[in-house]
């Protein structure tokens, strides 16, 4: 049984115990899934996409732990690259050998039972990267993907963005 993990805000910790996680993000390939990653030794690969994730407004993230079969075929791949479907143990493994994991991500394309659940704890807050990995000591990008208006400071990058 491989051993995942799902980023989510803490005010749907209560629906997720009664219900499990549904599978509604969207991902690439027209599949609808849950994002996860596997539990590895290293903490900040493991919730690495915490603080990007908290760039959309949710300040309290918690971790849901769950187990899923090793042969549960998933997507995995590295977030700007097209993803590969693998059984989950191989996944991990895919993950857990790559010289620099960051940016990966792994798509399951169901939804997380209750039954499934390990369990649900808080993540520390600095975890992770902005933006994208490497991103320290580059200008972030200005346009208006990556910085919508309404967004803290975006005004301001849009405008050094346009200047250059």
């Amino acid at each position: 049984m491989t051993l995942l993990v799902h980023l989510t805000p803490a005010k749907n910790v209560r629906s997720i115990r009664r219900a499990g996680i549904r599978a509604t993000s969207p991902g690439r390939n027209n599949v609808t899934g849950v994002y996860c990653l596997p539990v590895l030794p290293s903490y900040q690969i493991t919730y690495q996409w915490g603080r990007e994730l908290r760039r959309n407004g949710q300040r309290t993230l918690v971790a849901v732990h769950f187990r899923i079969p090793d042969d549960e075929p998933v997507w995995v791949g590295h977030y700007n690259a097209p993803p590969v479907q693998l059984g989950s143990a191989a996944a991990a493994a895919l993950i857990a050998e790559q010289q620099d994991a960051r940016g990966y991500e792994l798509l399951l394309p169901r939804p997380i039972q209750a039954a499934e659940i390990h369990r649900i704890r808080g993540v520390n807050r600095v975890t992770g990267w902005r933006y994208m990995p490497n991103a320290h000591g580059r200008p972030p990008c200005g346009c208006p993907v990556c910085n919508p208006r309404g967004a803290y400071g975006a005004a301001k990058i849009r405008k050094a963005y346009l200047d250059e």
